[in-house]
């Protein structure tokens, strides 16, 4: 047979392979990736120290960034700041004397087109974003705890939810209409402490007093039929805080809805999937961990010990909640939902939730702030976009990624961006802004003092009265009345009138206001003591839309004034006339039209919203 023939027959067998004796070790998991992640970092600050800060009356507590363009803050002082974001940094616009107590919460729509704030003192404001003017006021028969919304900003029917702090309620508001009553309230288990709505899925997450998390349609305030994976809670983690005894201190969700996380006073941050209502990621920020990353000689967020001997302190100080306003950290997404955000001790950290990894921290060298509440702005100013598109530049339109941030015991807010900030040892070129007056300006002395120079530049030149029913634009005689309208600059600036009645209408004489009582009998000036009249012979009551004051008798007057719809001439000489109608006579004549009883009191309530000074 030839030696290159074919072998004939079956082939032989395979040679045996040798058989593994004992268990297999597991498969080596794949490190998870997050497609496209240098990307997403690049539209995220970067900065390692703050580029601008900028003041506040009083300790900064809200922050909040809208749709618009606009950035919102406030404060323990009842103050509420609109500000615009540039092309770099942002630029003042308009400034509220929002409430009588500290902004407990602060609430903006998914549009950007409208936010709301709540206060101890009972009241909830209702702002048009955009035109950054009030055009809601509640005033409650409780305290709130917090305040959210509840609809899209395409939505005609824009739903405000209310919660009570003490009572197991949410109140629903309708604020597409003029009404201030709760369109539905709800009744819950306990009293709700946060509430977030999930815009992607349309259901509201909430947490309460007991730390049970909720979820609950808008609509029929019932829980969401065929959103979640789960029929019971049962097969969730939405127990957790139950478990631990604890209540949640923050609470957000992602912009695409996938996630929720919350922050707790055991310093975890926990990141839960909302369709199964699963914990799934838990970060740690206890100070014991804090403390080990401090000892490890390899860290990179070791500091100098002196330094962290001073920020250990604050934490501690933080932990007794002695403050009379929430100090509070928030957790906050990015525009993706692929990162987390929330400041620490050591800095403000940016942590991939997908492959569960810090990747950036900023803030770390400021030794002097401790950040607490954030606020992410990563769109393209609406300025910068307008001139790219009509051709007047050349240069690429690019966002600018600022966080906004609040401080403890600061009253300032904290911009970090992509750029470092500029080298200026010069305090009005530098980076820390001083765009308020000194506060001393601002206050009012309890005794009667003659008019200086410097009480004459805290007074105001005129004011815009807003009503229930619209805006009313005075121009106010300063100079000629100095100390009539101190006592109004000084009860506008301090809300006094917030609220009131126009409790006295005429038609065809005038309308009255500025009595708290709302009867005609109350009120007083900011000294407390009646005070007396600034006659001005070129001063009178010679046409409609004189602003004067109202009294009972020679030098007796208050916080009463009233606004004339016609001549009338035998006023003057008696009342002190220190202003006019500028614009909104319009709005004068549809309270003068009001009907009223037969003691002249409207039957329909017409209130000042608030006053706003011109200087």
């Amino acid at each position: 047979m030839a030696s290159d023939e074919a072998d004939v027959g079956p082939p032989r067998p395979p040679p045996e392979e040798e058989e593994t004796v004992g268990p297999m070790p597991p498969k080596k998991k794949k490190r998870k990736v997050l497609e496209f992640e240098k990307v997403y970092l690049d539209s995220l600050p970067s900065a390692e120290m703050y580029e601008w800060s900028y003041l506040h009356r009083d300790v900064v507590t809200q922050v909040a960034v809208a749709k618009t363009d606009f950035v919102i803050t406030a404060s323990v002082d009842g103050h509420l700041k609109f500000w615009k974001k540039a092309a770099e940094g942002i630029e003042f616009v308009k400034h509220y004397r929002a409430h009588l107590g500290p902004v407990d919460g602060l609430a903006v729509n998914d549009s950007g087109s409208l936010c709301s704030t709540i206060s101890r003192d009972k009241s909830a404001k209702v702002y048009d974003v955009v035109n950054f003017d009030m055009i809601l006021m509640y005033r409650l028969q409780f305290v709130p705890s917090c305040v959210e919304w509840l609809s899209k900003g395409s939505e005609a029917e824009a739903k405000l939810a209310i919660a009570d702090r003490d009572a197991p309620k949410v109140h629903i508001f309708n604020t597409s209409h003029a009404g201030t009553e709760a369109m539905h309230i709800m009744e819950v288990a306990k009293p709700v402490l946060f509430m977030r709505f999930n815009l992607a899925y349309e259901v509201v997450i909430s947490a309460d007093t007991a730390g049970l998390l909720d979820y609950w349609s808008p609509v029929t305030y019932k829980f969401p039929e065929g959103v979640t994976s789960f029929k019971y809670k049962l097969e969730t983690d939405l127990f957790t805080f139950v478990k631990t005894k604890m209540v949640p201190t923050s609470l957000e969700v992602s912009p695409d809805g996938k996630h929720f996380v919350l922050l707790a006073p055991d310093r975890k941050i926990r990141v839960f999937q909302f369709r199964t209502g699963k914990l799934v990621r838990t970060y740690e920020e206890t100070l014991e961990v804090i403390n080990d990353i401090q000892k490890a000689d390899d860290s990179p967020f070791k500091l100098e010990n002196i330094d962290f001997g001073r920020r250990m302190a604050i934490e501690r100080e933080m932990e007794k909640g002695e403050e009379d306003y929430p100090c509070n950290p928030n957790v906050i997404f990015d525009e993706t939902g692929n990162f987390i955000i929330y400041a620490t001790l050591l800095g403000i950290k940016m942590v991939n939730i997908v492959t569960n990894r810090a990747v950036r921290v900023v803030g770390k060298v400021e030794n002097t702030e401790r950040f607490l509440r954030l606020a992410l702005y990563q769109g393209v100013p609406k300025a910068k976009r307008a001139r790219t598109a009509a051709g007047g530049e050349s240069k690429p339109v690019e966002k600018d990624p600022t966080l906004i941030c609040t401080a403890y015991k600061k009253d300032r807010l904290y911009l970090f961006s992509r750029r470092e900030p500029e080298d200026a040892e010069d305090a009005a070129t530098g980076r820390d802004v001083f765009n308020e007056k000194p506060r001393a300006d601002e206050l009012m002395s309890a005794d009667a003092v003659p008019i200086t120079g410097t009480a004459k530049h805290s007074m105001a030149r005129g004011a815009t009265i807003h009503t229930t029913l619209g805006d009313i634009e005075v121009k106010l005689y300063m100079d000629e009345c100095p100390k009539t309208v101190e006592n109004f600059t000084g009860h506008s600036r301090n809300g006094y009138y917030d609220g009131l009645l126009f409790h006295r209408v005429i038609k065809g004489f005038m309308l009255q206001t500025g009595d708290p009582l709302g009867d005609g009998t109350g009120g007083s000036s900011i000294w407390g003591a009646e005070f007396e009249d600034e006659i001005v012979p070129s001063l009178r009551h010679d046409r409609a839309g004189t602003l004067s004051m109202a009294n009972a008798g020679p030098n007796t007057n208050g916080s009463q004034f009233f606004v004339t719809t016609t001549v009338t001439p035998w006023l003057d000489g008696k009342h002190t006339v220190f202003g006019r109608v500028t614009k909104g006579m319009d709005v004068v004549g549809l309270i003068e039209k009001v009907k009223t009883d037969p003691g002249d009191r409207p039957l329909q309530d017409v209130k000042i919203m608030n006053i706003v000074l011109t200087f």
